[in-house]
């Protein structure tokens, strides 16, 4: 890596800064979002160069720092009523750039939809389920849009379910806030945070602009099987099934989407195409890492 990388992350999250850090510990300079200004303080006590972008307008501050950027990672969804904050704001920014060579945006395996269980990658036409899904395709619409007709090196992720440290179903459980909700036949495909970063440090090794890359683990699994699995792991008795159609009228909206749609998510491209071996290919294999991970710092 070029140690004139610089790195600006449109939403300076659990993501983007599991990137930023692996970047800043090779010389990479870092700057990036927050949405309100206690955010950004934050951030900046941290160390990273921030500025505040809450969607609803251009930044005042860090126009020049994002022109200067050679790579930008965005991560800010898209807001149902008026599309993507970023495009909307700053897409002729990012098509005016000289310096940029790389962009990712942050997108999700729920443009799929419900496949029944049945498998899907990246060639798969998306179907998704409800307006959020939608809202997720169109803003990836636009960004493929910047690409073809301005040249913006345009990337695009769609990640399964996050887990990570202080983000697992480990911590789940201990906040006594894990059900079992049984729904036979289901599963749900999930990723580390640090197989994320791994995916786009890969990606920015070897740039392949209008790409779609799915980033996901080996081993979709039901989500019963995974609170199980973190209970044992803690020595705690896992909370009884609960039948699906009994709690659902008890969901919210979220919930209720998470759970309507069904899919196996094939990882194959980003294991040929960017050579990427995960350091997480299933879930026990992760929540064992956080819980030994845990265990050295006490």
């Amino acid at each position: 890596m070029s140690p004139a990388m610089r790195l600006f992350c449109f939403g300076y999250g659990y993501s983007a800064a599991a990137l930023a850090a692996r970047l800043a510990a090779m010389g990479a300079r870092v700057a990036g979002t927050s949405r309100t200004p206690e955010g950004v303080a934050v951030l900046r006590a941290r160390g990273v160069d921030a500025y505040l972008f809450d969607g609803k307008g251009p930044m005042t501050e860090g126009l020049g720092t994002l022109r200067a950027a050679s790579h930008v990672l965005v991560s800010v969804p898209p807001v149902l009523d008026s599309g993507d904050p970023v495009l909307v704001h700053h897409g002729d920014d990012l098509s005016r750039s000289r310096a940029l060579t790389w962009l990712g945006y942050l997108s999700t395996t729920g443009i799929y939809g419900n496949r029944g269980g049945d498998c899907v990658d990246e060639e798969t036409p998306p179907s998704p389920s409800g307006e959020r899904g939608q809202a997720r395709l169109d803003a990836e619409a636009g960004w493929f849009a910047l690409w073809r007709a301005r040249g913006v090196p345009v990337h695009v992720f769609r990640l399964a379910g996050i887990y990570g440290p202080g983000r697992s179903a480990l911590d789940t459980v201990r906040a006594g806030k894990a059900k079992r909700i049984d729904k036979p036949g289901q599963v749900f495909s999930r990723i580390h945070v640090e197989d994320i970063a791994t995916v786009l440090e890969a990606s920015i090794a070897r740039p392949r602009p209008g790409a779609i890359y799915n980033l996901c683990d080996d081993e979709p699994a039901p989500p019963v099987e995974v609170i199980a699995f973190a209970c044992q792991l803690l020595g705690i008795a896992p909370p009884p099934l609960v039948p699906f159609d009994q709690v659902a009228p008890t969901l919210s909206l979220m919930a209720l989407s998470f759970y309507a749609d069904n899919k196996r998510v094939s990882n194959a491209r980003i294991k040929v195409e960017l050579g990427v071996r995960l350091r997480y290919p299933d879930y026990r294999v992760g929540l064992r890492a956080l819980l030994e991970a845990e265990k050295a710092t006490r």
